[in-house]
């Protein structure tokens, strides 16, 4: 069952939206799970016993929290002076203990279940290089659907509970839903705990407005996956696995249409997921805000899987940076290279944890490492560079922000986040060096070019690109759109609405001719 699916949109939601109407609000939030859970079992069947395992295990680590935390405070406060603080200290240990014991067994199961072959395999490959005979076995897991999302939903929780920002829920049937709830299940959005907890419990009625605004947001992203990255596809797929056979031009061609084929794929499952969401009252982050303007590829993943990004530095890259061995290392490096450059060393190694770390979530495979290193090398070069940068462009009488270079800066993102886009499609990190290779050294216009799209696809692309760019375009200059389309008159409204439906059913790419493909991002 996928999320654009005939089964999904025609049974599976009119039948949960019925049963949760029907149900009375208190119970409303077990029809969400329960839907959550059925939705979960017919992707992957009885792996939904590592969910269930993940999240007892998220519910027993995070009861120990409050439990030790409580019965702390109670020991402290019968304590005075010196024996007081020996407690807290006593306290703080067995806090993270338990929080580390937790993250451990979270990251441990997605590290054995992803990555031990990948990893087996490589070691392999290295003891035979240096002549042992030793050889490890390999392992391949099948993986439940999601499992690097609600792994990092679970961590993010028990981290949570351990600052105190969030209390332990005691009901672990609500954590269940937290952890499963279908229209994040697949791609995300990564939310906290704070962030959907309440609004999943709360059952809030059905209301025409969150139904209308839920149907917009999700015919629009049925429209970017089914119209527009379904069909590139076919082209994409073609140059990707046929690469020996065309020139350099089309190779960087195959890397920009990818690169909008995974955005309207990603970004489209997630405007379906944040709609059926909205349905419900629930309201799950934004997980992307027109990444295509970036300026500079830093500014692009704040705006790109946003939600991955601010895991990454709530969770990853401020307790590096803040940790006290980086603060020693700062310290070092204050004394010797002074105040810039010693804050520059450590965030660059905290950066890189981070990137290394990015790299691997998205897949055992060297071509993902070497594309966390890749966005890691730019962010880390503009960091290094931008004192340089700032005074070279007063000395060029550039002015920073002048339209012509805004546009300059935005083309030159788009370009880097494209080539990196190519090492992330290729097959093989190999691949992806020798396609780069020939972007370098064969870029020669074709004189004859067959991508599988005839000229129906080609114009049906272009309209549909075209309109995404149009709404980007009003995002980027603070137009609501969707509330603007609310407030018109309700003939014109609903034209709008039956024309964008419409539009999916006559142009989608799917019946004969086309294959059907997966949300991409499903895969991570």
């Amino acid at each position: 069952m996928r999320y654009q699916g005939a089964l999904f949109l025609l049974v599976f939601l009119p039948l949960v939206l019925l049963a949760y109407k029907l149900t009375p609000r208190r119970g409303r939030w077990c029809v969400l799970l329960l839907a959550s859970y059925i939705f979960f079992f017919s992707i992957s069947g009885k792996l939904l016993l590592w969910l269930i395992l993940s999240t007892a295990c998220m519910f027993a680590c995070g009861m120990w929290l409050e439990t030790v935390r409580r019965d702390g405070a109670d020991a402290a406060s019968k304590l005075a002076g010196e024996e007081k603080k020996a407690q807290k200290k006593k306290t703080d240990r067995a806090l993270r203990g338990i929080v580390a014991c937790g993250v451990i067994l979270q990251i441990g199961t997605l590290l054995c279940l992803k990555y031990l072959g990948f990893f087996a395999s490589n070691l392999n490959i290295l003891l035979g290089k240096i002549g042992l005979g030793l050889q490890l076995p390999v392992f391949r897991f099948l993986l439940p659907i999601g499992i690097s999302f609600y792994t990092l939903q679970a961590v993010s929780y028990l981290v949570d509970v351990y600052r105190g920002t969030v209390r332990a829920d005691r009901n672990p049937f609500r954590l269940a839903l937290y952890m499963s709830f279908f229209p994040g299940l697949m791609e995300g959005p990564i939310a906290r705990y704070s962030d959907t907890a309440q609004s999943l419990y709360d059952g809030a009625p059905l209301t025409y407005r969150n139904l209308t605004f839920g149907v917009q947001r999700m015919v629009f992203g049925l429209f970017k996956k089914i119209v527009i990255a379904d069909r590139l596809n076919i082209a994409v797929k073609e140059i990707f696995e046929h690469y020996d056979t065309h020139t350099g031009t089309v190779i960087l061609l195959g890397a920009v249409l990818y690169t909008c084929q995974l955005y309207a794929d990603f970004s489209g499952i997630m405007d379906m997921g944040i709609g059926i969401g909205e349905m419900f009252g629930v309201r799950m982050p934004e997980n992307f805000r027109r990444p295509f303007f970036s300026k500079s590829i830093s500014e692009f993943w704040t705006r790109w899987h946003i939600t991955l990004g601010a895991w990454f530095r709530d969770y990853l890259y401020y307790p590096l940076s803040l940790s006290a061995p980086m603060k020693k290392l700062t310290a070092r490096c204050r004394r010797r290279f002074g105040n810039r450059q010693a804050a520059l060393i450590t965030a660059t190694l905290s950066l890189f944890c981070v990137w290394l770390c990015n790299g691997l979530w998205h897949g055992a495979a060297w071509s993902y490492l070497f594309f966390g290193m890749y966005h890691f090398f730019f962010i880390a070069l503009a960091n290094i560079t931008e004192p340089l940068t700032g005074k070279l462009l007063a000395r060029l009488h550039i002015p920073t922000e002048s339209a012509p270079w805004r546009l300059f800066r935005i083309l030159r993102t788009c370009l880097l986040v494209c080539i990196g886009e190519l090492f992330f499609r290729a097959a093989t990190l190999t691949d992806g060096l020798r396609m780069f290779g020939r972007i370098v050294t064969d870029f020669r216009l074709p004189t004859e070019l067959s991508l599988g799209l005839d000229r129906h696809d080609v114009v049906l692309l272009a309209v549909a690109v075209l309109i995404v760019l149009l709404v980007s375009i009003l995002g980027e200059r603070g137009v609501d759109l969707r509330q603007r389309l609310a407030e018109k008159p309700l003939a014109l409204r609903w034209g709008v609405y039956y024309t964008a439906l419409l539009a999916v059913i006559f142009f989608g790419a799917y019946g004969t001719g086309y294959i059907p493909v997966d949300p991409m991002y499903a895969a991570f």
